[in-house]
Parts: C-alpha cells; sequence; structure tokens
C-alpha cells in the first residue's frame, strides 16, 4: 500500500531541484510521482512566474491570465531542463516564463502587423537565447545568437525589433526620459494642406480633357485668373447668366467623374 500523498509530497519538499528532476525523468509522464515532483518545483519557483508576469502588468492582458501562461512557460523549462549542462534551473526558467508571456502576446495582440517569418525568427531567437545563456554563463550577443542560428546579425536585430513591438512608446512620452522635454509626437509631422490640394489636383487632371474648350476657358479664368462672371461674360462676348450656366454645369460634370458617380457616366460634355 502506497504512502499518502502529503506524506509524498512533504518528503519531497526536502529534496533539491536536482532531486527534484532526477525524480521527473525517473518516473512516467502519468506517474503521480512524477506529477508531486513538478507541483514541488512549481509551488517552488511561484514567485519566479510571478515576478516575470508583473514586468508586463500595466499591458491591457490581466496580471492573473500572464500568470497562469507564465506557468507553462515554467512548466515547458522544467521539463526542458539538463542538468548535465547547468545546475541553476531559475536561470533556465526566467527567460523560458517571459519567452512564453511575449508568445502569448505575439500570437494576440500583435500592435502592428508583423510578417510571419520574422514572427518565427522571433521564436528561435527567444529559444537559442534560452539555451546560450545556459551554456554561455551570460546574455548571448548578437553576434552569437546570429552564429548559433546560421543568421546575419540584421536577422537578429530585426527579430529583436519586433519583439519591442510588444511594449510601444506612448508619443507623450519625454525623449530623454526627463519631465519637461521634447517628447515623439513633437517631431512628427502634421498633415500638410497642399499635399490635399495636389491630390485633388491629380484627380481633376484625369477627366479636364473631357470638358469642351470653352468650360476649360472659364473655369482657368474664374478660378486661377480670379475674374467674375460679369468679366467672364465681357470677355468671351456671353452674358453673365451664360457664364454662371457653363460654370455650374462644368463643375458639376468633373465633380461626378471624380466621385465615380453613376450620373456622370457618359460621353464627353457637349458645348453649350
Amino acid at each position: 500500500m502506497g504512502r499518502p500523498a502529503d506524506a509524498a509530497a512533504s518528503e519531497l519538499d526536502q529534496l533539491d531541484d536536482e532531486e527534484l528532476l532526477h525524480e521527473i525523468r525517473l518516473y512516467p509522464p502519468d506517474s503521480p510521482r512524477r506529477n508531486q515532483a513538478c507541483e514541488a518545483l512549481v509551488g517552488r519557483y511561484r514567485g519566479l512566474v510571478r515576478a516575470c508576469a508583473n514586468r508586463y502588468r500595466r499591458s491591457p492582458e490581466p496580471t492573473e491570465d500572464l500568470v497562469q501562461v507564465g506557468y507553462v512557460g515554467l512548466l515547458k523549462a522544467i521539463n526542458n531542463f539538463d542538468p548535465g549542462v547547468g545546475r541553476n534551473l531559475a536561470a533556465y526558467a526566467q527567460p523560458c516564463i517571459t519567452g512564453e508571456i511575449k508568445r502569448y502576446f505575439r500570437d494576440k495582440r500583435w500592435q502592428v502587423h508583423i510578417e510571419r517569418p520574422v514572427q518565427e525568427r522571433l521564436l528561435e531567437l527567444r529559444e537559442a537565447a534560452r539555451e546560450l545563456t545556459q551554456q554561455l554563463g551570460h546574455a548571448p550577443s548578437d553576434a552569437e545568437l546570429a552564429s548559433d542560428l546560421g543568421l546575419t546579425e540584421a536577422d537578429v536585430r530585426e527579430a529583436h525589433g519586433a519583439d519591442m513591438l510588444l511594449q510601444p512608446a506612448s508619443l507623450d512620452a519625454p525623449l530623454s526620459g526627463q519631465p519637461d522635454t521634447a517628447s515623439l509626437a513633437d517631431l512628427l509631422g502634421a498633415d500638410d494642406p497642399r499635399m490635399e490640394h495636389t491630390l485633388s489636383m491629380e484627380a481633376l487632371a484625369v477627366h479636364w480633357g473631357e470638358l469642351p474648350r470653352r468650360e476649360q476657358r472659364i473655369l482657368l479664368m474664374r478660378f486661377y485668373g480670379d475674374m467674375t462672371q460679369a468679366e467672364i461674360g465681357r470677355t468671351l462676348g456671353i452674358s453673365q447668366m451664360h457664364v454662371s450656366r457653363l460654370l455650374a454645369h462644368a463643375l458639376t460634370f468633373l465633380r461626378q467623374r471624380i466621385l465615380a458617380s453613376p450620373d456622370g457616366a457618359g460621353g464627353r460634355l457637349a458645348a453649350t
């Protein structure tokens, strides 16, 4: 008859990390003994999981949700950690936990569209960073990561840049980190009304040739020559009322053409 579960748990609590990891590898996945050893390690590193999740407490995601995601990373670290390579489970588990939380943000909350190859490269980068940290005893440089993954340093920097999208900077944040200094928003340009004018002229030019020559001339005299309708009438030898009718006719035609109105469909305007 087996020992009570609480007695077994108490015994496991007395073991160090390496001994618990040995128990986990000794028993099959569905073994109660293995599950108890896992629970002992998880309980031992609850504080580490919460500390990693608290780094993102200002994100839109609830902290408790991030803690649960962090536990997934901790379990992966427990299952993948090799005591023969390194003895510090905490040093190996921390990037695993943080990586799992960032992966959660990647799948759910990318701030902008990131190409899938870059997303996949970022995941490979995180995994390589965890392994190299354990092997080298320090955080790997971009050159070391690039060499390990067979990438260029530019690829590594691009992946790091994608990772930063999970923590976008506020446009109102001071550039120097000090109060009363310029913000990023101060450096951004404003809408240029001349650009809107240019776009409008480009749209107008497409249909300008469809107007009769007299309507073209009237529009130029009115809007570029700044002439009154009476002055245009005297120049062309027609009445002011006739000028008004031709002007309205030409403007309506162009407006319908530019807006692609069904009423604007049809052939060239007939001279009136």
